[in-house]
């Protein structure tokens, strides 16, 4: 079995991999995890860690709906791409991909800056870090990541620095179910992909989504389980993207992406 992206992640993303933690397939590099919680910067980031990031990924700013936005990700041109899965030394690598809901976020509030400027951003399940990094180039007040891999927070800081944006605070761990801080705004994309956590993910927005003051904002290019889901009885869309045909090739088909407002 090789490694090899989308293709084979969208079939793995049935799973629940939003969980506390994440599974070491080598334990003695557990010093790389400790530079990423609460707050990481391109000073707490290690440097094997660094390292690692920098000869396994490419930087890439095409193919995708934010050209404006350099990404290190995973490509055909990398050598985990074809190399045995066993061999990857941590989790599934979900963050070195430049999912489309999370392509649609990141162009929204691009192309509306209006909408997180001067406002307090939690970027949910953020991945590689795209769309926070789009909500700090919008003029964003305060901006977080969350997403429980902590090589996802390592880069993230690896993307800020490509687009010159200050690091932001990455939290690795699952807030799902958790009591949040105010936000202004609550972003997520390409999170509804199994039931099991459409389902956590549901009553937990809704509470945040009635707060006064909170807007939560889901991209997602059209899952089974987001367009299944009774959620979709309290959404109303504000933009839809057609993805380019590179994004539209590695996942399954899919044309296009869509940005909705989560209106309980």
């Amino acid at each position: 079995m090789i490694l090899i992206g989308r293709r084979n992640l969208l079939q793995l993303c049935g799973r629940n991999i939003f969980r506390k933690g994440i599974k070491q397939k080598n334990p003695s590099r557990g010093l790389l995890w400790r530079c990423c919680h609460h707050g990481a910067s391109s000073q707490l980031l290690h440097p094997e860690m660094r390292a690692f990031l920098e000869d396994n990924t490419e930087v890439i700013n095409r193919g995708n709906l934010t050209p404006e936005i350099s990404l290190r990700l995973m490509t055909s041109r990398c050598h985990f791409w074809h190399e045995k899965a066993a061999l990857w030394p941590y989790g599934e690598p979900y963050w070195a991909f430049y999912w489309p809901g999370g392509q649609g976020l990141a162009r929204y509030l691009l192309d509306n800056p209006k909408v997180v400027r001067r406002k307090k951003v939690l970027d949910l399940g953020s991945g590689c870090g795209a769309t926070a990094i789009a909500a700090m180039m919008s003029g964003a007040s305060q901006v977080v990541a969350n997403d429980i891999d902590p090589v996802a927070a390592a880069a993230t800081v690896l993307n800020c620095e490509l687009n010159n944006v200050n690091p932001f605070p990455v939290l690795t761990e699952n807030l799902i179910g958790t009591e949040l801080d105010s936000w202004d705004i609550i972003v997520l994309g390409d999170m509804f992909y199994s039931e099991e956590l459409a389902d956590s993910l549901h009553p937990w927005l809704k509470k945040y989504a009635q707060a006064p003051g909170t807007q939560v904002l889901i991209g997602d290019p059209g899952r089974p389980y987001f367009v299944s889901h009774r959620i979709q009885k309290e959404l109303h869309r504000i933009s839809e993207y057609v993805l380019p045909e590179a994004t539209a090739q590695e996942n399954n088909g899919s044309t296009s992406t869509v940005v909705w407002h989560y209106q309980p």
